[in-house]
């Protein structure tokens, strides 16, 4: 008799350029094991090896986004990090290919770190947001603690970490780190929506947005600008730089190939 299948972690699909990845253990809150974190891992390879794919959209299950790591799993000895791309398979992976964070109710510790490693956060209006591991003994060791201080002021994240205290998606969006609140339920329409905004625009361009953002940090000035001007130098010799002056100046649509 054949042993029937597990349905897989993490789920995807294709809508227009986007890629949707969905954390699929309801049952488990959507909690981060192995299988979560390979899964999301190959998913991230996936949309930065299809020319076709431009944004990636990440979202949870069964009206939770992600109650963090699988503690149980991690008990049995399991890992819920990938070599290269950190906890989740993710966090500390460098994407070219931008990616939003679709949160409805829980975004925990984890969670919310796997939030954090996205370029941008739409949360639903009764979404949730922490970073508990100092009520544990522990450290927000999968961005939390290094990222939250770069995204909203010094003092404000500090009281995040420090207390691990909960906050809405109405005041993630007053602190900063919350792009757009939507009814409840209405997280992955309102993604999709931003990334077809997103993809309307050149790659090569979107790409070189986030390494100038990503090189930028923590260097001064002069060396921002130094490596931006190696990035530009390329952008203004790649075809789509011209398709969009000549979409331009013709007045269309530009047909972006990437290259």
């Amino acid at each position: 008799m054949s042993t029937p299948q597990e349905a897989p972690a993490v789920r995807t699909e294709t809508v227009g350029h986007t890629l949707v990845v969905t954390i699929d253990r309801p049952q488990a809150r959507n909690a981060v094991n192995a299988a979560v974190a390979q899964g999301i891992a190959e998913a991230v390879d996936l949309l930065e090896s299809d020319p076709e794919l431009r944004v990636g959209v990440i979202q949870g299950a069964g009206g939770t986004f992600s109650a963090g790591m699988d503690l149980k799993a991690a008990a049995r000895g399991e890992s819920s990090e990938v070599p290269g791309k950190g906890f989740a398979g993710i966090v500390e992976a460098e994407t070219r290919k931008p990616l939003i964070a679709a949160v409805e109710g829980f975004a925990m510790g984890g969670g919310f770190e796997i939030a954090l490693s996205c370029d941008l956060i739409v949360a639903a209006e009764d979404a949730a947001f922490a970073l508990p591991e100092v009520k544990r003994g522990l450290i927000a060791g999968g961005g939390g603690a290094i990222r939250l201080p770069r995204r909203i002021p010094h003092h404000l994240a500090m009281e995040l970490l420090l207390t691990g205290r909960t906050v809405t998606a109405a005041r993630g969006a007053e602190l900063g780190f919350v792009n757009q609140v939507c009814p409840s339920g209405g997280a992955r329409g309102t993604a999709l929506a931003l990334a077809e905004e997103v993809a309307r625009n050149a790659p090569l361009a979107l790409a070189a947005v986030k390494r100038v953002v990503r090189l930028a940090d923590g260097r001064d000035e002069r060396e921002a600008f130094a490596a931006q001007r190696e990035e530009t130098g390329a952008l203004a010799r790649s075809h789509d730089v011209a398709e969009g002056i000549a979409a331009f100046t013709e007045r269309r649509a530009p047909r972006w190939t990437g290259r």
